[in-house]
């Protein structure tokens, strides 16, 4: 079994984002892979309001971008990952972690796994889609519930 080269962490920069990079780090380190970070934004396409003075969706989506590269250039500051290994999508999750890992020919993916209760289960599960989607290895760490 060869080792890893090259390790895609997807983070959700939610409350406990710093324990999946953690481990994605640490097993960067053990096989001296290189780790990229990223974060997906979901694009917004409707307007709610239907209001022509208040921000376009797209608007608010690139602003939504511009604050997640802050929180993940945060994120990342701890572990010296530098910038240029840290990148922010705007699309739908599952897909765009899917296609970061093929553009970044990447050999592992690293992804929290949350714990579901209760209706939560009946809703979009990002870690199962894509389990089944990518083309690579895939770690999933268990989170604890929020």
């Amino acid at each position: 079994m060869s080792e890893y080269t090259h390790i895609l962490v997807p983070v959700d920069l939610r409350q406990h984002s710093h324990i999946v990079l953690q481990r994605a780090a640490f097993t960067a380190s053990l096989h001296k892979a290189q780790l990229t970070v990223l974060h997906v934004v979901e694009y917004l396409p409707l307007d709610p309001v239907g209001d022509t003075l208040s921000p376009t969706p797209m608007e608010v989506t690139d602003e939504l971008a511009k604050q997640a590269e802050v929180r993940l250039a945060d994120l990342c500051a701890d572990l010296a990952i530098k910038t240029q290994n840290q990148i922010v999508r705007i699309g739908a999750t599952q897909d765009e972690i899917v296609e970061v890992a093929k553009e970044q020919q990447a050999d592992l993916i690293v992804i929290g796994n949350h714990e579901r209760h209760g209706i939560g289960v009946l809703f979009s599960r990002t870690e199962d889609r894509v389990l089944h989607s990518a083309t690579c290895d895939i770690l999933a760490v268990h989170l604890p519930t929020d």
